[in-house]
């Protein structure tokens, strides 16, 4: 009983004396009007970080070594993004902690249930609900926890139909007939294009039969922007003419596990797989775009913010449905694009410049923009449209372990600025207040997998204008495209880049769909940047693709200079340097590296799990 009695007494004096961390609950079974206590949770994030910012804004005892706000199991479903502002940053010694309770699952999700399934002829049919008072719109729909197939035109992508021609002039495609015959009557149907290392989604105006060919026009803005751009572009020679594919069209619903949504009558419409069960089908569609919004200035960052053990699920992206999509690469679309006669001569050593682009940025679920150490550790981002987490713009330190992302539409994870939506994208970007520039994120044991699943030239880990940024030990597998791209600007100009690392990754199965592809990819000036110990291998050769050769295990592309590429193990020693700058060494790198570096790759210690058990 004595002993008893000094633990309760010894617990007392730590709360007072601020050893432990002040604790705010949340459950889906709380009142935002609750305190707070484990008894009495709160129902909401937003109300949890409002009481958080309260409790620093009274300098409320307690709260010294930090504050703790766990969310109890339990889906937490939005209506829009959790904002975090600078008026909710913790400190070094005192950082706010979101977490997911110990053992228990917590996701934080932007998708809406569908219930009511009826049997209709050969189809299972819902009503859409209306979402926050307006109709519900979407490209993607997840049934039992997969993701169904938006109706398309071929179930094997090796079987995609060629175009015949392209006419920028009149910015038609001419497609066989045979190809289009199934939507002439549909109302908005998609053409989904592929071009070397991007695909561009463009949404049909009209089609005209011709005899055994078809003039396809479409919307703008693409219409105008894919057919003025020259890169990436549609293939039209013998022998290399672009493939694609068709989708959003009820006449398109041939194999099991597709989808078609009417937004017109509000019905979607799910051909059942043959093994399942209508009344055990939970079917969720996403809502939003953003699940968590954390945004400061430069002069007032939201600083020392921690993520862990959550699960970030199901948001939306609605530009290629509204506006069509054509990308430059990695996902970033034009907004505006142009040819350049005769070629602009530009400084530096640079090659002439034949077009002129500037570019928007996908949606991501986790959004930041002008913080310092805001970190994620063992969080799930999973079942989202575009990209998972994006440190875009003025951000300084963060480090992201032990997180599983899986099931991305586009990019996994994005860092740093792919030039501002005003600067040429040609230009260097070199801003005066380099606290605009991303610097000093880890990125460190996790797994990237199934990611880029629709936007097929989006990439696994995407950093742009960084520097000091280290990307180690990771495991990048199953991706449509390149695993790892740093650098941006295709010039070799002095830019703020620079002391970037990527290191001991584990980078195979990518290419799945693309091709002018890597698995480490660089562009632009980077002085003192080093690659090293990583390893490369098992890439996909799709029989659809107009140069199969066209691929690498490495990759410095324009402008790259003042690279280290060294110890490296590769299959073979296909790689590829391209109007590159000076300075770059590349030593040791191919299938003679020692197997060590084989075996350190990919996760390490408590995150070993996570790496491919080959």
């Amino acid at each position: 009983m004595k002993n008893f009695r000094y633990i309760i007494l010894l617990i007392a004096l730590f709360s007072v004396s601020g050893i432990f961390a002040a604790v705010i609950w949340v459950s889906t079974d709380g009142n935002d009007r609750y305190p707070g206590s484990k008894n009495q949770p709160k129902l909401t994030l937003q109300a949890a970080v409002k009481e958080a910012r309260e409790m620093r804004r009274m300098k409320q005892s307690g709260i010294e070594n930090g504050i703790n706000i766990i969310l109890k199991e339990g889906i937490y479903n939005l209506y829009e993004p959790v904002y975090i502002r600078a008026e909710d940053s913790g400190t070094k010694e005192s950082p706010t902690i979101i977490r997911g309770n110990e053992n228990s699952k917590v996701s934080i999700s932007g998708g809406v249930k569908i219930s009511g399934w009826k049997k209709l002829d050969r189809f299972w049919v819902a009503d859409v609900p209306d979402f926050n008072g307006r109709p519900l719109e979407f490209r993607q729909l997840w049934i039992n926890g997969r993701k169904a197939v938006r109706a398309r035109d071929v179930a094997d992508f090796e079987k995609m139909h060629r175009i015949i021609d392209n006419d920028p002039e009149n910015e038609i495609l001419w497609v066989p007939t045979k190809a289009v015959q199934s939507i002439l009557n549909a109302p908005y149907p998609e053409m989904v294009l592929h071009q070397m290392w991007a695909i561009s989604n463009l949404r049909i105006k009209s089609i005209a039969i011709h005899g055994d060919s078809a003039a396809v026009r479409f919307h703008n803005p693409e219409s105008k922007i894919q057919f003025i751009r020259p890169w990436p572009s549609p293939m039209t020679t013998e022998g290399h003419k672009s493939p694609f594919y068709l989708t959003n069209a009820i006449a398109l619903v041939d194999q099991p596990g597709e989808w078609f949504h009417d937004i017109k009558t509000k019905k979607l419409y799910y051909l059942p797989l043959p093994n399942e069960e209508i009344m055990s089908l939970e079917a969720i569609v996403p809502a939003i775009e953003t699940l968590i919004q954390i945004e400061g200035t430069l002069d007032r960052p939201v600083e020392n913010i921690f993520f862990e053990n959550i699960n970030f699920n199901h948001t939306t992206w609605l530009r290629p449905t509204e506006k069509g999509h054509v990308p430059l690469q990695a996902g970033m679309y034009l907004t505006e694009a142009y040819r350049i006669a005769p070629k602009m001569k530009r400084p530096d050593n640079n090659h002439d410049l034949d077009n002129q682009g500037w570019l928007g940025r996908p949606a991501a679920a986790i959004l930041i923009r002008g913080t310092e150490n805001i970190n994620f550790e063992k969080c799930n981002f999973e079942h989202l449209a575009s990209s998972g987490l994006d440190y875009e713009w003025g951000n300084k330190g963060g480090k992201i372990e032990g997180c599983v992302f899986r099931d991305i539409g586009g990019n996994g994870l994005v860092v740093g600025s792919f030039s501002p939506a005003a600067l040429e994208t040609h230009l260097p970007y070199n801003p005066s207040d380099k606290r605009e520039v991303c610097s000093h994120q880890i990125i460190i044991n996790n797994l990237f997998e199934n990611v880029t699943n629709e936007d097929w030239g989006c990439i696994g880990i995407a950093a742009g204008y960084v520097n000091n940024i280290d990307i180690s030990h990771n495991e990048i597998r199953e991706v449509s495209y390149t695993g790892i791209s740093l650098g941006w600007g295709w010039n070799r100009s002095e830019s703020c880049m620079h002391s970037n690392r990527i290191h001991a990754n584990h980078i195979w199965k990518y290419a799945r769909h693309m091709y002018d592809v890597s698995g480490i990819y660089t562009l632009g000036m980077q002085p003192n940047t080093m690659i090293s110990e990583n390893y490369v291998h098992s890439i996909y050769t799709p029989g659809y693709v107009h140069i199969p050769s066209h691929w690498f295990y490495l990759y410095t592309d324009e402008g790259s200079s003042y690279i280290t590429v060294k110890n490296n193990w590769t299959e073979s020693e296909k790689f590829l340097q391209n109007a590159n700058g000076p300075g770059n060494i590349w030593e040791n790198n191919g299938p003679f590296v020692k197997d060590s570096v084989k075996r350190n790759a990919g996760p390490k210690g408590k995150y070993e799990y996570l790496k491919n058990k080959e």
